[in-house]
C-alpha cells in the first residue's frame, strides 16, 4: 500500500470538505427555493467548486482560460439555449408536456426542458436529488466560465475589445459567417476564450456532432458572456425550484408508477410465477446478444461473433439490419415498455420460452434442458441515475398487489452492468466490485458477487477487483480524493454513481423486508468509461465510441451465460 504524504492527505481532506459544503448548500438551496449566482449562496457553490477543482472541469481555476472540454461536456447535458437565459427553474412533471412549448431534450441527458420565453428555461427533474446536484454543479461551472468570457470581452480601461465587437456583429446577423471568414471568426473566438486556435476549432467540431441539441460554439460563447455582463449591470442569473418539485422529491412517485407498469405487464403475460432475472444495462446489448446471431449470421462470411455483429449494428448506415433484428426479437419473446411516468428508464421483458435454444449464438453456452424446465424471464432496465437507482430497484422488488392479493416476484438473479471511472487502467477495462462505499461516509455494502476477476481475465486486457466508490456525481470527481481512496486501505478500484443505491435496495428487500428470497444471485461488473486520474482521459474528453463495444458485450455475454445455463 502506498503511503500518502501529509500534504496529499491535507489536500484530500480539503477536497472532501468542499464536497460536503456543496452537498449541504445544495440541499439548503433546494429547501429555500432559489438562489442567485452572485449572491451569498451562489458564492458558496462557486467557491466550493473551485476548491474541489473536479478533474472533469480541467482548467476551471485558470482565470485566463475558458475550460473547453468541460464546456462541451456540460452543454451536451443541458438544454439548448440555456446560455441565453437569466432564469433557470427546476420543476417536477407539472403538465408542460401538454402545453404548446416545444420539448427540448439535451444530447447526453434524457430530461424534458422547456424554453418559456427568451429569458427563462424550465428543466423537468424526475430522477431525484442526484439529478438536482448534477444540474446545479453544471450551472455553477457554466456561470464561472461565463464570468471569464465577460472579463475577456473588455480591456483594462473597461472598453469592449474588438474581438467581442466582431462576435457581436456575427451573432446579430450583420456579418454573415461564411467559408471565407469562418477561420477569422474562429480566431476572434479563441482570443476571447484564452485558448489556441486548434483547441477552439476542436470544441466547435465536437459541438457540431449534435448540432440540433446546442446553439453552436459562437452563440454559446456570446450569450454566456452577454448574460454575465448583464448581471454586472444589475440583471442577476437566478436558479429556482418549483413548490411541486420540493413537495415530491424523495417520495418515489415516479418509481412506484414505473414498477407497477412492469408488474402489470408480467401479470398480463402470465410471467409473474416464472423465475425473473433483472438486468440493469443499456437497451441494446441484451437483445442484440440474443437475437442478432440467428438473423445475421448468414449475412457475413465465416464464424461471426456477437461482438462483431454488435459493431455492424452500431453503424448508422445499417438501419435495415437493425430493423431485421428488432422484428425478429419481437416475434421471439421481446416486449418493450414505454415510460410515460418520467423515470426515463426504458424496460425490456424477454420471455425465453419463446426462444429456440438451437438458434442462439454458440458462445452463449445455453442449456436447452435448463431453458425448457425453468423458462426464465429476463427483465432489462436501462441505466438509472444516482439515487434513482434506489427508488426504482426498491419499488421493483416489492410484491405486486392486486386487490387483496399479493404476488411476490420470483427474482432469481439481479445483474448490474454499468459504466464507471477506473483508478488504474484505461477506457474499456473491466472492474469487478467486492463492495460499494458511499463517498464521504463510512457507509459500505459488501457484495456476495457471483462474478470474479477470473470470469473476465482471459478476454479483457485489464480486470480490477476490489471496492468501488459510489459518488454524488460525475462532476465532483477530484484527483486528491480519488487518490486517497485508491492508495489508502480502502484500495478502491473505481467510482460510479448507482452501485451503493442498488445494493441498499437489494439488501433491504432480501434481509429486512423479505420481499425476495435471500438466495437471489447478485452480479456486478463495470467497464471503464474514463480514468479521472489521467489528464485528458476524463468523461469530458469524449465518448467511448467503438472502444466500449467489446467490454459492453463481454459483460452482457457473461450475464446471459449464467442465466441461460444451469
Amino acid at each position: 500500500m502506498i503511503q500518502l504524504t501529509e500534504h496529499e492527505l491535507t489536500k484530500a481532506h480539503d477536497s472532501r470538505a468542499a464536497i460536503e459544503r456543496l452537498y449541504i448548500e445544495m440541499r439548503h438551496l433546494f429547501n429555500r427555493g432559489w438562489y442567485r449566482h452572485t449572491g451569498p449562496s451562489g458564492n458558496v457553490l462557486a467557491d466550493s467548486l473551485k476548491t474541489l477543482s473536479p478533474e472533469i472541469y480541467g482548467s476551471m481555476n485558470d482565470p485566463h482560460k475558458v475550460e473547453l472540454d468541460g464546456l462541451v461536456y456540460v452543454i451536451d447535458r443541458l438544454p439548448r439555449g440555456i446560455e441565453a437565459c437569466h432564469f433557470v427553474k427546476l420543476i417536477s412533471e407539472e403538465g408542460l408536456n401538454d402545453s404548446s412549448f416545444p420539448v427540448i431534450i439535451p444530447s447526453k441527458r434524457r430530461r424534458n426542458c422547456y424554453r418559456i420565453d427568451d429569458d427563462r428555461m424550465f428543466i423537468e427533474v424526475t430522477r431525484g436529488r442526484s439529478e438536482i446536484y448534477d444540474i446545479l454543479t453544471h450551472l455553477t461551472f457554466l456561470y464561472l466560465e461565463a464570468d471569464k468570457i465577460a472579463r475577456h470581452a473588455k480591456d483594462n480601461e473597461g472598453k469592449f475589445v474588438s474581438e467581442w465587437l466582431e462576435l457581436q456583429e456575427i451573432i446579430s446577423g450583420r456579418v454573415a459567417l461564411l467559408d471565407s471568414n469562418w477561420e477569422v471568426a474562429l480566431t476572434y473566438l479563441s482570443t476571447l476564450l484564452g485558448r489556441s486556435y486548434s483547441e477552439t476549432k476542436l470544441a466547435y467540431q465536437r459541438l457540431q456532432e449534435a448540432p440540433t441539441t446546442n446553439s453552436g460554439l459562437f452563440e454559446i460563447v456570446y450569450y454566456l458572456g452577454k448574460k454575465a455582463l448583464d448581471e454586472q449591470a444589475g440583471q442577476p442569473r437566478t436558479v429556482s425550484f418549483s413548490p411541486t418539485l420540493r413537495d415530491r422529491i424523495g417520495h418515489h412517485l415516479y418509481g412506484e408508477r414505473w414498477a407497477r407498469q412492469i408488474k402489470e405487464q408480467l401479470l398480463q403475460q402470465d410471467l409473474l410465477h416464472r423465475p425473473l432475472h433483472i438486468v440493469s444495462a443499456n437497451m441494446h446489448s441484451v437483445p442484440n446478444s440474443l437475437f442478432a446471431w440467428p438473423v445475421l449470421k448468414g449475412h457475413f462470411a465465416g464464424n461471426v461473433t456477437i461482438e462483431q455483429l454488435a459493431v455492424e449494428l452500431s453503424k448508422a448506415d445499417n438501419r435495415p439490419l437493425q430493423q431485421m433484428v428488432a422484428d425478429y426479437a419481437r416475434q421471439h419473446g421481446l416486449m418493450e415498455l414505454s415510460d410515460p411516468f418520467g423515470t426515463n428508464i426504458g424496460v425490456q421483458i424477454i420471455d425465453t420460452a419463446r426462444i429456440d435454444p438451437q438458434a442462439l449464438a454458440p458462445e452463449l453456452n445455453a442449456d436447452p434442458a435448463h431453458l425448457k424446465n425453468e423458462q426464465p424471464v429476463i427483465l432489462v432496465m436501462d441505466y438509472a441515475f444516482g439515487e434513482q437507482a434506489y427508488e426504482t430497484m426498491d419499488e421493483l422488488l416489492k410484491p405486486y398487489h392486486l386487490g387483496n392479493e399479493e404476488h411476490p416476484l420470483k427474482v432469481a438473479s439481479i445483474s448490474i452492468m454499468g459504466k464507471a471511472g477506473i483508478l488504474e487502467g484505461e477506457k474499456g477495462d473491466i472492474m469487478v466490485p467486492t463492495s460499494h462505499v458511499f463517498e464521504g461516509t463510512a457507509d459500505n455494502y459488501p457484495i456476495q458477487n457471483d462474478f470474479t476477476a477470473a470470469d473476465f481475465a482471459e478476454e479483457a486486457d485489464i480486470v480490477c477487483e476490489g471496492p468501488m466508490i459510489t459518488v454524488l456525481g460525475t462532476s465532483l470527481q477530484n484527483r486528491d480524493v480519488l487518490a486517497y481512496f485508491k492508495h489508502s486501505s480502502w484500495k478502491a478500484i473505481g467510482l460510479e454513481m448507482e452501485g451503493a443505491h442498488y445494493q441498499k435496495a437489494i439488501q433491504a428487500a432480501t434481509l429486512i423486508r423479505r420481499h425476495i428470497g435471500r438466495e437471489v444471485v447478485i452480479r456486478y461488473a463495470y467497464y471503464a468509461s474514463d480514468n479521472p486520474l489521467v489528464t485528458g482521459n476524463t468523461l469530458a474528453s469524449g465518448s467511448l465510441g467503438l472502444v466500449g463495444v467489446k467490454p459492453t458485450y463481454l459483460i452482457t455475454r457473461k450475464i446471459l451465460q449464467r442465466i441461460l445455463a444451469r
